[in-house]
């Protein structure tokens, strides 16, 4: 949909493409700009029902792109806000091509190979479910250029990834391998195809009621800063939305004549 960032939709999967190939995808201006109009563009489609994010060539993303950021100087971030500027919510536009895929309404798999750096590996995050490679090399970069990670990681991260573990990646900036990545708390799989694997668990996802698997993702986002009695009831509003509605009823006569179910979006 731009020179930054693809997006192919058949079988109600968005397969969504970072595609700067020859620089690893990495994040430079037009590649914030391509994700977050990418981003705009999959919170509008209700045919959607999953969404598998990867990137073209040897890398899934490389971090910030410094030469072409230091290069341009200030221009480079013209139009980007200050770090302090709420320009997307609750986020800068920084933190907004991470926690864009959090925000949007249907789940998201990203399957990672080749390099995950930096605000890479923050993209990354942001989605539902992670696949990595096993031989990817990831890492916390931002301390080797003396900054900490301020792409929506320390929020992303939070009860993902345990306290001291992150501490000492972030401190040392060390670099970690796919088959080490769920073992930290990084990886929901990995495999040797993630792609494959994402859009397998994708087509799972897209064959369950739309509607109950938005509400489930926006229950996910909201219920770790709820007390107890706020997710009870949370739970009770969304679950008023889905039950007895026309797909709630199909998902059920379905599973009884052991067939596909056929939902509306």
């Amino acid at each position: 949909m731009n020179d930054r960032v693809s997006i192919t939709v058949e079988n109600h999967i968005a397969d969504v493409r970072l595609t700067r190939p020859d620089k690893m995808n990495a994040l430079d201006p037009a590649m914030f700009a391509g994700i977050i109009a990418a981003g705009q563009e999959l919170a509008g489609m209700s045919g959607v029902r999953a969404v598998v994010l990867s990137g073209e060539g040897r890398s899934f993303c490389a971090g910030l792109d410094m030469q072409s950021m230091a290069s341009g100087g200030a221009s480079a971030s013209a139009g980007m806000g200050s770090l302090t500027d709420r320009t997307h919510g609750n986020a800068n536009t920084f933190q907004h091509v991470a926690m864009l895929w959090r925000k949007l309404p249907m789940p998201v798999i990203a399957a990672v190979h080749g390099v995950c750096f930096g605000g890479g590996l923050q993209i990354a995050s942001g989605a539902d479910i992670r696949v990595i490679a096993l031989d990817a090399r990831l890492a916390v970069m931002e301390m080797k250029w003396g900054l900490i990670p301020d792409m929506g990681g320390y929020a992303l991260w939070r009860g993902l990834v345990r306290d001291d573990v992150l501490r000492e990646l972030t401190y040392t900036n060390r670099e970690f391998s796919g088959s080490e990545a769920q073992g930290l708390g990084f990886a929901t799989y990995v495999d040797e195809n993630p792609h494959a694997r994402a859009m397998a668990i994708a087509h799972d996802i897209a064959n369950r009621n739309p509607g109950a698997m938005r509400e489930a993702k926006a229950l996910f986002n909201e219920f770790a800063d709820l007390d107890e009695d706020a997710i009870l009831m949370a739970e009770s509003v969304r679950q008023a939305r889905v039950i007895r509605t026309p797909n709630q009823i199909e998902a059920v006569m379905a599973g009884m004549q052991k067939r596909v179910a056929t939902f509306v979006d």
